[in-house]
């Protein structure tokens, strides 16, 4: 596979080495400010392009900019901002010559017709005509929360977004339902490298090697999206476009501190060289702070009943006291943690090299790595805290007007071992995802249709130490194929049919193929309607299929009481074996228990994959000159769910019976007691005396872990108890996602989303298996920003929801109604420097957002940032 990456990579390079070359001899240089029409500051981050030709650059915190390699002759300039009307220049450029020109932008409302989205249809499309419900996070909304470190902050506010946080980075992202602790139903990519780890399949969110404001464009698709996307965009997908080095020049410093002991560095210089032919990236950071997470070790249970009373009104269910505390404390009688928590650090970096070439391509070499220490997540057989972990990655990528290839790594390398907390066990990963793709995309019948495909492979190498797989499973290496393809064509001036269809195979999962289709009606280039199907699936992780952990603590009972038994019998049989009066008692006990009976969390390796299929009509449009909207009502169909851990569910570990060949143990006993009885033997005599206790250890036994189908047998015929996954249930679910804006001024602007979500009670779900939404039926959000030109930005982010129940791995309980008011300003000191701070959940209400996540409070930052 290595050879294979080297293959691509070199590939890419050489299609940049036979690009035009790099000097034109009748070419000249444009130069010149940007600046704002209503108080003459300057303007970074401008987009300024030459029509026709290849050159482009984008305002420094200056506001100038240099577009090299410019044609000779008339040429039109345009500069584009959101937030300001587009302005087109004529220029005169001379070879081998500089021109000036200066320009002033005017303020005016973002308009929908203007922003263009590549989520949807992995191709460039105004967002009103997408075929799917797309919300595009404001660049500014993500600058504002930056601060926090918190990426998925900034996508609080998008309609129909679920996001839950436990402890300080450990937050997760979902859409529309069916959330669990480790959600894997939206797939997050960042410049087409999906960022989920290989073993789990889910997001770190602290593995980001690049601070938020950096992140650049970010889309949020909600629905089905496995026709172009493939396995796990099963409830929608996150796309993260990075902006190129020559999009950001110059250095930027950012210092930032405040309460839980928050401090935050991050430093980032970018320019361009070789007549900027060539650009370069390179990024530091460093984050430190406390967390809301605490230990949980009390025998009794009193530090989560008093860590979760702060958190609800609700009736507390009790969960099983972990075995150890958080890193950096100690435990005294009653295993109650003392002594203070060891705070979070990130350690992260990356470095980018982009080629510019004549025909608009770029081609793109990176890679950054990011040191994560002590953060605690909250998994399917309870919390693990990562006490060191590494995650490096590198991308290549040759992006052309018509076509791109990309070649990617994504690590994940365990450098102290995960801990277990509930079960004390340490764990380790050791993994690597490798990814090749190709992409094409052209026109067709004078550009009225559209047509992209693509293929890609896949290759994913787990190895786990033994510590969570087994030997024979472990330190694996398996391949993942597709290919896809969508074709839109306009039926009409106002009518555009969307037909997709992607093919996934793969070692761990069977043959998948997934449509899609669609028509979208656009009376005007200012609204649309359209309706969808779409077909989506997610594959078990390596986790649901081949798990091997320890579920808690042994247990003696087991082997005690089979050695008791073997005993006693054993006695009777040496004292009254002759008498012909005796009741038969057994000569063998087959359990063949250990001395201690070790509890299982394991895999099923026969897991399907879980499917969706969706119905969807949606509307969005700008109203009037200020006011736009979008609704989105759509039904799901859910099936094949994968259950929680539950016992006697996995044939692959058959249910064990407590039996001794078919006598009856409690039958037996009470008959040697009649005997013993007719034998004159007392009932206080040691003989009968231990009979009651043998029945009722017996009984007890049998009712703990027989009834619950919790004993079962092992492929090597040793016996334990044993928790497994399976493939259960169906689930009809429907919702509605509105969200408004209204620009009240070019400086001011408000958004709010409503999301309601309903579902069918579940159908074939197994016993003991709630199969729950985990999702409130209500919630909605508000969005405040103001910009300034005197420099000062304000912000407000409120979200609110109602109560509903939680239910996933070990953790079952009521999730209160909660209200989430985060603001932020900032204030921009001349032309290079802005000082700004944010508070996230100013009121300080505690809540937890999923039953076994941590209690939030209140966490308020201040910080500078200085631009050059």
């Amino acid at each position: 596979m290595r050879t294979l990456l080297q293959a691509a990579c070199f590939g890419s390079l050489l299609a940049a080495s036979v690009a035009p070359a790099a000097a034109q001899a009748g070419s000249g240089t444009v130069t010149g400010t940007v600046t704002r029409q209503s108080d003459g500051s300057s303007l970074a981050g401008v987009s300024v392009s030459v029509s026709g030709t290849a050159a482009s650059a984008v305002t420094g915190t200056d506001g100038r900019f240099v577009l090299q390699r410019v044609p000779a002759g008339q040429q039109t300039v345009l500069f584009r901002w959101l937030g300001n009307r587009p302005q087109e220049r004529s220029v005169q450029v001379t070879a081998g010559a500089t021109v000036t020109l200066d320009i002033a932008l005017e303020a005016q409302p973002i308009t929908l017709g203007e922003l263009v989205v590549e989520g949807a249809s992995r191709a460039p499309e105004r967002v009103v005509e997408a075929p799917a419900a797309v919300a595009v996070i404001d660049p500014i909304v993500s600058r504002n929360v930056s601060t926090t470190g918190q990426v998925p902050l900034a996508l609080a506010t998008a309609p129909g977004v679920d996001l839950v946080q436990s402890g300080m980075n450990d937050f997760n992202l979902n859409a529309r339902g069916y959330n669990s602790s480790l959600n894997r139903r939206v797939l997050v990519l960042q410049d087409g490298r999906d960022l989920s780890i290989a073993f789990l399949g889910a997001q770190e969110w602290n593995g980001m090697s690049l601070p938020l404001e950096d992140l650049g464009r970010v889309e949020v698709v909600r629905g089905p999206g496995s026709a172009l996307y493939g396995a796990n965009a099963f409830a929608g997908v996150v796309s993260i476009n990075t902006p190129t080095a020559r999009e950001v020049p110059g250095t930027k410093i950012t210092v930032a501190g405040g309460e839980l002991g928050t401090l935050r560095a991050d430093l980032r210089q970018a320019g361009v060289f070789s007549t900027g032919r060539l650009g370069y990236r390179v990024n530091f950071g460093y984050n430190r702070s406390d967390t809301w997470t605490r230990s949980r070790s009390a025998r009794d249970s009193s530090d989560f009943r008093a860590e979760y009373a702060a958190g609800t009104t609700a009736t507390i269910t009790p969960v099983a006291p972990e075995v150890r505390p958080l890193s950096g404390q100690d435990t005294l009688a009653g295993r109650v943690a003392t002594g203070d928590r060891d705070d979070l650090v990130n350690i992260y970096g990356a470095a980018r090299f982009d080629y510019y070439a004549d025909n608009g391509a770029v081609g793109t070499v990176e890679g950054g790595a990011t040191q994560v220490e002590n953060e605690v997540f909250v998994t399917g057989i309870g919390r693990v805290q990562v006490l060191k972990g590494f995650k490096p990655w590198s991308r290549l990528t040759w992006a052309a007007p018509r076509y791109n290839v990309t070649a990617w790594y994504t690590g994940r390398d365990t450098k102290d071992p995960q801990v277990s907390l509930a079960s004390g066990a340490p764990l380790l990963e050791h993994s690597a995802i490798f990814h090749v793709e190709g992409q094409y995309q052209l026109g067709f019948a004078n550009q009225a249709g559209r047509i992209v495909m693509g293929a890609s492979y896949r290759q994913y190498n787990v190895d786990t130490d033994s510590s969570l797989m087994a030997p024979q499973n472990d330190n694996r290496s398996d391949s993942y194929y597709s290919s896809y393809g969508q074709v839109e064509y306009k039926l009409t001036p106002t009518l555009r049919a969307v037909v997709a269809g992607r093919f996934d195979d793969g070692d761990i999962f069977d043959p998948q193929f997934s449509p899609k289709g669609g028509l979208v009606f656009s009376p005007n280039e200012r609204h649309s309607v359209r309706a969808t199907f779409n077909r989506a699936f997610q594959t078990p992780n390596y986790s649901e299929l081949y798990l091997r952990a320890r579920a808690g603590a042994p247990q003696a009972g087991p082997a005690t009481l089979e050695g008791s038994l073997e005993g006693y019998f054993a006695t009777i049989r040496a004292n009254f074996g002759a008498d012909p009066n005796l009741p038969a008692t057994p000569t063998n006990l087959p359990w063949n228990f250990s001395p201690l009976t070790q509890p299982f969390a394991l895999g099923n390796a026969n897991l399907d994959v879980e499917k969706v299929t969706g119905f969807e009509v949606g509307y969005k449009g700008s109203l009037t000159g200020r006011l736009y909207a979008s609704l989105d009502l759509y039904q799901n169909r859910l099936s094949n769910f994968v259950t929680d851990l539950l016992p006697g569910v996995n044939p692959a570990y058959p249910v064990y019976l407590l039996t001794d060949g078919g006598t009856d143990i409690p039958g037996t006993l009470t008959a040697v007691d009649t005997y013993l009885a007719s034998q004159g033997l007392p009932a206080a005599h040691p003989l009968r005396a231990a009979i009651p206790q043998l029945r009722g250890g017996y009984n007890g036994l049998n009712g703990a872990l027989v009834n619950t189908r919790l004993l079962a047998t092992l492929p090597d015929g040793s016996r334990a108890i044993v928790v497994s996954y399976a493939n259960a249930g169906k689930v009809t679910e429907r919702g509605a996602e509105l969200s408004v804006g209204l620009h009240v001024t070019p400086e001011l602007r408000v958004e709010g989303s409503y999301t309601f979500f309903d579902f069918d009670p579940p159908e074939g779900s197994l016993a003991g298996d709630q199969l729950l939404p985990n999702t409130p039926k209500h919630k909605g959000s508000l969005n405040v920003q103001y910009a300034g030109a005197q420099g000062l930005d304000l912000g407000i982010m409120l979200r609110r929801q109602t109560a509903f129940n939680w239910a996933a791995g070990v953790f079952s309980g009521v999730v209160d109604w909660s209200q989430t008011l985060n603001v932020n300003a900032g204030y921009r000191v001349g032309n290079n420097l802005r000082v700004h701070a944010v508070a996230t959940n100013v009121l300080d209400q505690k809540r937890f957002h999923l039953y076994g996540g941590s209690v939030i409070g209140r966490r308020v930052i201040g910080g500078v940032t200085a631009t050059f």
